[in-house]
């Protein structure tokens, strides 16, 4: 699976960095289809504030809306979700790999300079 582009891992940051929409997430998650009015059941905020999380998800592609005859549901699409938990991954193992080799380096000891006396070695001034 290839890297998402930078703007889309920041969208997904931005849209995960609210606490009342990864319950939104999570809430959506447990279920193919919810309304705003069903998920506003569910929290301590209003319908109107959890209308204006949803668009922000839908923005950053992390759910979808569909009509529903008169009512309007919400489902959630987890490949963003997916790609960016994939990058994340990659950067972990990066780091880990760049660490390892840092421990290694530290473990090895100190690397003495080669002996080398410059041209004022031995003379006292």
């Amino acid at each position: 699976m290839s890297a998402p582009a930078a703007g889309a891992v920041d969208t997904v940051f931005v849209a995960l960095a609210d606490p009342t929409r990864r319950q939104l997430l999570e809430l959506l998650g447990d279920r193919a289809t919810a309304s705003a009015t069903a998920l506003a059941g569910q929290l301590p905020v209003t319908r109107q504030a959890v209308v204006k999380h949803l668009a922000i998800l839908e923005e950053s592609e992390l759910v979808t809306r569909r009509r529903n005859g008169r009512e309007v549901v919400f489902t959630v699409r987890p490949e963003r979700l997916v790609a960016t938990a994939s990058w994340m991954t990659s950067l972990a193992a990066s780091w880990a790999e760049r660490l390892q080799v840092l421990k290694q380096v530290a473990e090895a000891g100190p690397v003495l300079p080669a002996a080398n006396p410059g041209p004022s070695a031995g003379r006292r001034g």
